[in-house]
């Protein structure tokens, strides 16, 4: 069970110190890059990742929510960038553009958004290394969960199949204590939160927190 803190949900003007107040609980650091295209908000890009990269301890995990994503994400590995996902709504090169990002040594996630059906994305999996599932509609942070996502976490896990463990399965938005066990018991391992965590008084002990949740209901949950 990995947590990714989303920086959408920090102080901007504090990003190195809020990416250290989780650097010794968290796994990966969440970047959420937006064009104001794609979605209709507008927050950072390459070069405050850049910036980003040379003070986190963390590895960043860049969500890259912009259009033509098949001309900018491989820049984003290429800085230095961990994780890159692309949009499978935004990319006209899916396979292309995946591979590029692999090849400059990131993984390569594909996100798709609630209204998104997941089934026309399977024969891509072999080319990912991470399915994110937006839980919410993309674009700003603080909203809440979306319900009707599970049943697909559920599909994906399914459609991911003997691919466990190579493929992570991604949920982000609306994460939080009364949502991420549902989210776990539906099949997903890689969870980002924003306000769970940055609205914390204690960042550190939310993201403790929610990952023990997290596991709790993995651990509890019926066999069937």
């Amino acid at each position: 069970m990995q947590i990714a803190p989303s920086v959408l949900a920090s102080d901007f003007a504090r990003l190195a110190d809020e990416a250290a107040a989780v650097a010794d609980v968290a796994d990966w650091l969440h970047v959420d890059v937006m064009d104001a295209h794609f979605v209709p908000n507008l927050t950072i890009g390459l070069p405050v990742v850049k910036a980003l990269l040379k003070h986190a301890a963390l590895p960043l995990d860049c969500h890259l929510m912009i259009e033509d994503p098949d001309r900018w994400a491989p820049g984003y590995a290429e800085a230095g960038a961990r994780n890159v996902t692309i949009h499978a709504e935004a990319a006209a090169a899916p396979v292309r553009t995946l591979r590029a990002i692999r090849a400059a040594g990131a993984r390569a996630g594909l996100g798709i958004n609630p209204g998104t059906a997941i089934e026309p994305y399977a024969d891509l999996l072999p080319e990912v290394d991470m399915l994110l599932l937006m839980t919410v509609e993309p674009g700003f942070g603080g909203q809440h969960f979306l319900d009707l996502v599970l049943p697909k976490i559920r599909r994906a896990r399914a459609l991911i199949g003997d691919r466990e463990g190579s493929v992570w399965l991604q949920v982000d938005g609306g994460v939080d204590d009364d949502t991420i066990g549902r989210c776990a018991e539906a099949g997903a391992d890689m969870f980002v939160a924003g306000t769970a965590v940055f609205g914390a008084t204690d960042p550190a002990a939310a993201v403790i927190d929610l990952r023990e949740i997290a596991l709790r209901a993995v651990r509890d949950a019926p066999r069937s």
